[in-house]
């Protein structure tokens, strides 16, 4: 009996422990849309909250390395601030998510800008949905000052104006879609750099990467992509699931990318058909967009995928003119996101199915510019390298001590907090997408 009492009290305080997580979860940051329902993105929880201005006079200032949340309505224009010196580069990129159960169309599409105090554009790029593909997923973009030799706008020191415009068609769903805004800065050169982009650089493909593929579930935002290196890596999707990874890549190193979705299981396979299926994206460490693979049309049976040929990364990209190439402008962390239809799940079923990707980042690291300061998203460390090998002890330790962290602030007792705070990391393990075989 007094092995039944205390098995029951053990009970209930693991009862207790497990309702204490699920209320912690809730309350974490970046999980849910402002209307309430699930979000298909994890946003930084660190991001600051923040309300785009309708002028220049009532705009909000964006400070460097800080990432921030807002909301933009159908049509609308959000205007933010920067005050930025003559010698750094600034980069800012916008992060937009759709409800997971809205429609979108053709012409919906995200685009931001940044101008100087005379309403010129220093730089203005855009994402949409485009003609295949068309269900909600994270679109991202970004804009930058630069200061370069030779140039005569957008040069001076003082403020300076972030717009994000979003257009569309009546078709689509009138909700409002969330953004996550991040601000990083790049520091001068010490020294005058190279002025002109490389005139040639390998383009042929590597062979395929060898080995025994490794299971790695995916992230579902920028903020938790899962570290992937060279190699195979498998993984699981659902429909209307977008998965992120990211992928050291140091200077003078290329990277190859490749994804395979796997067939449908059942007699469902090969009976439909699903236009712009599936999608991959690759984007450099200030989130801008390099390339799009071709987007797949799925009829139940394994379709493959793969990004072209990208150029070493090299400072001096950033002065070339094909879009893409110039954007493999530094080093750091290079972001992957598959996204597959929610159309393949009323078509073959709800899933999940097969993913595999094939990384292969070739070269030796070359020295980084001669920056004047630390170069803080742009570079790769040790940890990164090691990150990326698929060894999950650092991530996982990490996580266990920010979610640990979390939990006793809350005040909980120290015999309480383990228990929930393994709770609470089964439970953010379980938001992420499944791994796959292996």
């Amino acid at each position: 009996m007094k092995w039944q009492r205390s098995r029951g009290r053990a009970a209930s305080a693991r009862t207790a422990a497990v309702g204490a997580a699920v209320c912690v979860l809730a309350a974490l940051p970046g999980q849910a849309r402002a209307d309430g329902e699930p979000s298909p993105y994890v946003f930084d929880p660190g991001a600051k909250r923040i309300s785009g201005a309708a002028t220049t006079s009532g705009a909000e200032q964006l400070d460097a390395d800080g990432t921030y949340r807002d909301s933009i309505e159908p049509g609308g224009t959000l205007i933010y601030r920067l005050n930025l010196d003559a010698r750094t580069n600034a980069y800012v990129s916008a992060v937009a998510v759709p409800g997971a159960a809205s429609t979108v169309a053709y012409g919906d599409k995200i685009k931001i800008s940044v101008q100087n105090s005379r309403g010129s554009d220093c730089s203005s790029n855009d994402a949409q949905f485009g003609t295949a593909s068309k269900y909600p997923r994270p679109l991202a973009a970004y804009a930058y000052r630069l200061v370069e030799k030779g140039a005569y706008s957008c040069q001076e020191a003082g403020p300076y104006y972030v717009v994000i415009e979003r257009t569309g068609e009546d078709t689509s769903t009138p909700e409002p879609w969330e953004l996550e805004i991040r601000h990083v800065s790049e520091p001068e050169l010490t020294s005058p750099g190279p002025s002109e982009a490389p005139s040639g650089w390998p383009s042929a493909s590597p062979d395929p990467v060898g080995g025994e593929s490794r299971a790695r579930a995916g992230g579902t935002g920028f903020y938790d992509a899962a570290e992937l290196g060279k190699g195979e890596w498998t993984a699981e999707i659902e429909p209307g699931a977008s998965l992120f990874y990211r992928v050291p890549v140091d200077w003078g190193q290329q990277i190859f990318a490749g994804a395979d979705l796997g067939s449908a299981a059942g007699s469902g396979a090969g009976s439909g058909f699903v236009s712009g299926a599936f999608s991959m994206a690759l984007y450099n460490p200030a989130r801008g967009l390099i390339d799009t693979s071709n987007s797949l049309s799925y009829n139940g049976k394994q379709k493959t995928t793969a990004l072209d040929a990208l150029p070493p990364v090299a400072y001096e990209n950033r002065f070339g003119s094909r879009t893409g190439d110039k954007e493999m402008r530094f080093a750091g962390w290079y972001y992957l996101r598959v996204s597959l239809s929610p159309e393949v799940g009323q078509e073959f079923g709800p899933g999940p199915y097969g993913l595999t990707l094939r990384v292969d980042v070739t070269g030796d690291p070359k020295g980084a510019p001669a920056y004047a300061g630390p170069a803080g998203d742009f570079s790769v460390g040790p940890d990164d390298r090691q990150a990326a090998t698929g060894d999950d002890t650092t991530r996982t330790a990490a996580a266990d001590n920010g979610t640990m962290t979390l939990v006793a602030a809350g005040g909980i007792g120290t015999g309480t907090v383990l228990v929930v705070g393994l709770g609470v990391w089964t439970l953010l393990a379980r938001r992420r997408a499944a791994p796959g075989p292996g």
